[in-house]
């Protein structure tokens, strides 16, 4: 099971990630380098099988956050680099959430909940019709307002389901 730790920031830095293998794929990862404001530097690396919410492009001064597996194995440098797993742009009008949520839609925090209506969009990461329950799995959480309860309850404008 992914953990899904996060990091937010504004992105400084854009560049051509070398990854040292020699042939297909050489030219299409990226390392996008992220500052918080308090100090804290990261470095993601971003592939072809990034999920980027929206599609959106990112350039140097957006605020982004940067997802990534707290459980994978990250080598001993600084800033730290990060395999980046979704990135979202900050938008005004939605708020992301990339979690495992359980039987009862609560994502592994406990901090949201999420309650589907008719008119929530639940697709794959290529954008196809979901069909089954969003229960149980890892899913990108697209929502707008959500009450201050704890977890805080929303119904979501749309969910990824993270195969």
């Amino acid at each position: 099971m992914i953990n899904f730790y996060s990091f937010h920031g504004t992105v400084t830095m854009i560049s051509d990630f070398i990854t040292g293998q020699n042939g297909e794929g050489e030219d299409c990862y990226k390392l996008i380098s992220v500052e918080n404001g308090m100090g804290a530097l990261v470095n993601f690396v971003v592939s072809p099988t990034t999920y980027f919410v929206d599609h959106v492009m990112v350039a140097v001064g957006d605020r982004i956050t940067g997802y990534y597996d707290g459980n994978a194995p990250v080598p001993l440098i600084y800033p730290p680099q990060y395999q980046a797993l979704v990135m979202a742009k900050d938008n005004t009008y939605q708020n992301v959430k990339v979690d495992y949520f359980n039987s009862q839609l609560e994502s592994s925090d406990g901090r949201l909940r999420i309650n589907i209506s008719p008119y929530t969009q639940i697709v794959l990461t290529n954008g196809q019709s979901f069909s089954k329950t969003p229960a149980n799995r890892d899913l990108i959480v697209i929502y707008g307002p959500a009450t201050k309860s704890i977890p805080a309850q929303t119904t979501p404008y749309r969910i990824i389901v993270l195969c």
